[in-house]
């Protein structure tokens, strides 16, 4: 039995020339666990909403989407919303009320469910989805995890019988996320609900997929089996190898007659049957001589920072200090709800603690004007790009910074550095989540900030621009960074320091090599598939080197 079947679907924006969207023909099975995976821009989320009728964007469109044999836009609202549910990237976009039972009860209560109905449905979904602890809480009291979670439920309450998910974990620590992903196999094997989902976190979601679908410029470039979309990925020498999940970016990388790992689990196999036999030469890398943080000159210092949003409230902030010497990119990591965002907040003045004090190149925060601190000092990146897009185009974006005699050819430059040149006339709204994020950064760094802050700057990105955005960071020569992040890899492959926040402050903090090498669950796919056999290998790169040192 087949769900979906898009037949020659073409789409473009209005105002564009370019195909969001080109010839896509695709088949999904009901029951099938589909991920859809490309780089920004590559036609991901265009192609969700087509399958969604009431947030289908405007633009040309040509071809056919059939939903159960019959066309898609001749199904009625209703028998819709409640057969095909979406989450979005951000769960705060999609929440409409106040206390997570009545969202729970929003969507049943829309269909026209009567109450005894929706009161069996209600407590059905806080039971099955471990929701009932905080049932009846406030939703702006929930973490993110959280409101994705209820998100999740919402839809779920509806019995729909395909669930399509946008990147549902982006804003998502690594547990959280984890378990978020786990869900939604639970309920693919469980209720046999039909998902299909786009993700840049491949780890968690490449090998639970039945098929996976790899889009490039708006087109299908691969489809097929987990191992046979990777097989044929390597085949092609196509860049998207770099995005696979890290056992097999390690397997491609090293090169092996075994078959190839997936998962993990398999990772360390493969590992093991690889050297087993083998006397290992050398187990670690060599650690890089620092400098004692505390004797370094400090461009940001915070010390002892309480914060609480009400009056009545409980502290966000418990004490927070930290020192972030000139020059450096220090990483902060923690769970959702922590008071990472509040703390980075905190810092720059948008939330300004009741104890503490905040150092900005050594000058006390309170004795900067305003326009002194945001203009070539201090700028912040926040986590919803969206907050800062006022105009109606990237290029006017970009030009609202940008000042001097040279603003047109800094303008330029800068959306070249951050490949937006092809998007500087389209809305800021109307481009993907990860463009998104590569037009609020343009913006900020078009400020030409000494000390940079970004609250999750790699959320939405794929593979490829990280890297291209880690090159971006180093190139801005005498600057110092201060971010939070759930992005692992990307903090150990690039962080200078890391350190851990809960439960209100920063708990510990080290070189990216000793922090990742030494924990369990906060560390990178890469860890722990070699810990065993590699003492502080934390990223690709490190295992693919020990391992063919000892080959």
């Amino acid at each position: 039995m087949v769900h979906f079947e898009i037949k020659g679907l073409s789409f473009s924006y209005p105002n564009s020339e370019k195909k969001a969207l080109d010839n896509i023909n695709l088949t999904i099975k009901k029951g099938e666990y589909i991920t859809i995976c490309g780089r920004s821009g590559s036609g991901k989320t265009t192609l969700l909403k087509h399958l969604k009728k009431p947030i289908t964007p405007s633009g040309k469109r040509t071809g056919e989407i059939l939903f159960d044999g019959a066309p898609l836009e001749e199904m009625d609202l209703k028998t819709q919303a409640s057969a095909i549910g979406y989450v979005m990237q951000n769960p705060d976009n999609q929440i409409v009320t106040d206390k997570v039972w009545h969202e729970l009860a929003f969507g049943l209560e829309s269909l026209g469910c009567d109450t005894n109905t929706i009161r069996l449905k209600v407590a059905e979904m806080a039971s099955y989805f471990g929701i009932q602890d905080w049932f009846h809480k406030n939703v702006n009291e929930l973490s993110g995890g959280q409101k994705q979670l209820l998100n999740l439920a919402s839809i779920m309450a509806m019995q729909p019988q395909v669930l399509i998910c946008d990147e549902p974990t982006s804003q998502l620590d690594p547990i959280a996320a984890s378990d978020f992903l786990q869900t939604i196999k639970k309920i693919n094997l469980e209720l046999g609900t039909t998902i299909i989902m786009t993700e840049h976190r491949l780890e968690e979601v490449f090998h639970a997929s039945d098929r996976v679908v790899v889009m490039e410029e708006g087109k299908i470039i691969a489809c097929g089996e987990p191992k046979t979309v990777g097989e044929e990925l390597k085949k092609q020498n196509n860049k998207m190898v770099a995005a696979l999940p890290t056992p097999m970016q390690i397997y491609y990388g090293v090169g092996s007659s075994l078959q190839c790992p997936i998962t993990v689990r398999e990772g360390r196999s493969w590992l093991d049957d690889m050297l087993s036999d083998k006397k290992l030469k050398r187990d670690r890398l060599p650690e890089q001589d620092s400098q004692d943080i505390n004797e370094q000159a400090p461009a940001i210092f915070a010390k002892e920072l309480w914060y609480r949003y009400g009056k009545n409230d409980k502290d966000v902030l418990k004490g927070a200090s930290v020192l972030v010497p000139k020059g450096s990119l220090y990483a902060i990591v923690g769970g959702n709800g922590t008071g990472k965002s509040t703390f980075l907040k905190s810092i720059c003045g948008i939330c300004r603690p009741y104890s503490g004090k905040v150092k900005i190149d050594g000058k006390n925060i309170t004795k900067y004007k305003s326009e002194e601190l945001f203009r070539n000092c201090l700028a912040l990146l926040p986590q919803d790009p969206q907050s800062l897009f006022v105009k109606k185009t990237v290029r006017e974006e970009l030009l609202e910074m940008a000042a001097g005699q040279n603003q047109e050819s800094d303008v330029m430059a800068m959306a070249e550095k951050c490949e937006l040149t092809p998007l500087l006339d389209r809305h800021p709204y109307d481009i993907s989540g990860g463009e998104q994020q590569r037009t609020a950064l343009a913006k900020v760094l078009l400020a030409k900030p000494k000390i940079l802050l970004m609250d999750e700057p790699t959320k939405g990105m794929d593979n490829f621009f990280k890297q291209e955005f880690a090159r971006i960071l180093k190139e801005l020569k005498d600057i110092t960074i201060l971010m939070v992040s759930h992005d692992i890899e990307f903090c150990a492959k690039y962080a200078d320091y890391v350190s851990m926040f809960f439960d209100g402050g920063i708990i510990t903090t080290n070189t990216a090599r000793r922090f990742f090498s030494g924990n369990s669950f906060y560390t990178t796919s890469a860890n722990r598939m070699s810990r065993h056999m590699f003492a502080n290998a934390v990223t690709e790169e490190d295992v693919i080197e020990l391992c063919r040192e000892n080959l």
